[in-house]
């Protein structure tokens, strides 16, 4: 993969400054702009198309759950959720909104930087015990997301499918399912494209809601 560009959204200068210092100590990672608000996180990542846009979620004006949507909705960039709160209904919209990772805020260096690298690789990244626990939070109240038709799945699909419900990656996915990580991949990627979804995430939920986690991938 070429070098990553990266925008920071964040509306504190010391943790922009604090993740610009991470980000660009690495090789190949490089960090083309910054915005303190979610408004102008959406301009700038039209103006500098970043591969990756580590957003945070509560900004003053425009926040990052509608800075979200708006990004994957005109398909800018990838986004990945960077956060004080392990869990609340930001959290949840921002990856129903497309979002393609989250990570606390209390990560350290190298989990932040293995999480842009794959965000931008475009596999996403969300631990799978975070993972877990997003989906018993749905689970416990509030409806569902929007269910697609899974009859339009392959059997493979489908344990791929159940695969993402129990947050594995494409390397685990692929071990799991006896297969190549390149074929994990075009599956995966196949996989969101018939179901009209933008993340693993979004599939994860799905996968819960259609019953596929009582069986182990």
């Amino acid at each position: 993969m070429n070098g990553v560009r990266v925008l920071l959204a964040d509306d504190h200068t010391a943790v922009r400054t604090g993740l610009r210092m991470i980000l660009e100590t690495a090789e190949a990672i490089t960090v083309v702009g910054e915005a303190a608000d979610g408004a102008t996180a959406v301009a700038q990542t039209r103006a500098l198309r970043p591969d990756v846009v580590v957003m945070d979620l509560r900004m003053p004006g425009t926040d990052g759950v509608a800075a979200t949507a708006q990004i994957v909705a005109e398909d800018l960039a990838q986004v990945l959720v960077l956060t004080t709160f392990d869990l609340d209904d930001l959290v949840l919209a921002a990856l129903r909104a497309g979002a393609a990772g989250f990570l606390l805020k209390t990560a350290d260096a190298a989990q932040l930087l293995d999480a842009v690298r794959r965000v931008a690789a475009g596999e996403g990244v969300v631990a799978p015990e975070v993972t877990r626990t997003l989906l018993a939070a749905v689970a416990a109240g509030g409806p569902p997301p929007r269910r697609p038709d899974l009859s339009a799945l392959t059997a493979r699909e489908v344990d791929v499918l159940r695969c993402l419900g129990q947050g594995l990656s494409n390397t685990a996915l692929a071990g799991a399912l006896s297969i190549s990580p390149l074929t994990a991949k075009t599956h995966v990627s196949r996989l969101l494209t018939k179901l009209g979804l933008t993340s693993r995430v979004q599939a994860a939920l799905l996968a819960r809601d259609a019953g596929l986690l009582q069986e182990r991938c």
